[in-house]
């Protein structure tokens, strides 16, 4: 079993079922409302953003991606700040319901993060991230967690929590003889090329949107970009230069809110286990699809075990 700690944001989640027209209507009075698969953070929401969510549910990148990590057969550890609210939405029991050690989640003097979640009816979705105590992971807070960080066998980061903490952590570990092996999801992609540059991160996971809107600050990346794509295969790539590419397999899609989560998760847990890079490509490959089956960031994100008998069954 691998090790995997993942640094990042944990929300709530506030689900919203929105036609084409309510969307088109959110993108006419807001300028900065998301497009399809895209991810916008916001610090405060105006007083017109008069959103009724259908439910609430718990999210936010990095729990997610730990969860994912968990359920494909990794050790894995939350680092991040929820609000002194988080008992009210039970934040930290979920976490550990699903085998993460949450010990480490500080509290903070804000809010629990806050995700609107757009889903349309073909399972697209739209997210208007508000940080609350994701803003509040600083310095301090990061490298209070660093030996533990550092005893990883993979690290997760993600782009929902302040950047010049986590570009901190990153030199450091550098320069670390034996250090984990960084995975980094660009999302959201504004603000986050200071962390491409950190010579530390060995894959980029960015989907299509995201790969779009990073444009150029990719081509210095020296590390292996793994392009989620949707439907259409993964490619896997260094330096501009494709290296491979895993089809994911057919499912009717629910909710796509999750599935680059559970493709990272998966992904950081089968290459703490020691997985070639192939094989731990095509294992989260199957696990972001699977999780678009259900409805929600983590319900349909399946275990290992699950994995396999899917894999085995095609």
């Amino acid at each position: 079993m691998g090790r995997v700690a993942s640094l990042g944001s944990i929300n709530v989640d506030r689900v919203v079922s929105a036609t084409v027209g309510d969307l088109a209507a959110f993108a006419e009075r807001f300028d900065w409302f998301p497009e399809r698969g895209h991810t916008v953070r916001v610090e405060t929401l105006p007083d017109d953003f008069d959103v009724d969510a259908d439910e609430v549910r718990h999210g936010g990148k990095g729990a997610n991606q730990a969860v994912a990590a968990s359920r494909a057969g990794a050790e894995t550890t939350m680092f991040g700040k929820v609000g002194r609210d988080h008992a009210a939405y039970g934040v930290l029991p979920a976490l550990a319901d699903d085998g993460v050690d949450a010990d480490g989640v500080g509290t903070a003097d804000a809010p629990t993060g806050t995700a609107y979640v757009f889903v349309e009816a073909s399972g697209d979705n739209r997210i208007v991230v508000r940080p609350g105590a994701n803003a509040a992971v600083d310095d301090s807070y990061v490298r209070g967690r660093y030996d533990a960080i550092v005893g990883a066998d993979c690290l997760l980061l993600q782009n929902e929590i302040p950047v010049a903490p986590v570009a901190a952590l990153l030199a450091d570990l550098a320069d670390e003889p034996d250090r984990p092996t960084v995975v980094l999801d660009p999302a959201p992609p504004e603000g986050v090329a200071p962390l491409l540059s950190c010579e530390a991160v060995d894959y980029c996971t960015p989907n299509a949107a995201e790969y779009a809107a990073l444009d150029g600050a990719l081509d210095g990346f020296g590390g292996v970009v793994v392009r989620k794509r949707g439907g259409d295969p993964v490619v896997v790539e260094r330096a501009g230069e494709r290296l491979f590419s895993v089809a994911p397999p057919t499912v009717d899609p629910v909710d796509t809110t999750g599935a680059g989560d559970a493709l990272n998760g998966a992904l950081a847990a089968r290459l703490a286990a020691g997985d070639p890079l192939r094989e731990a490509v095509a294992v989260a490959t199957v696990a972001g699809s699977l999780a678009t089956r259900e409805a929600g960031a983590r319900n349909g994100v399946p275990t290992l075990d699950g994995i396999r008998a899917f894999r085995e069954s095609g």
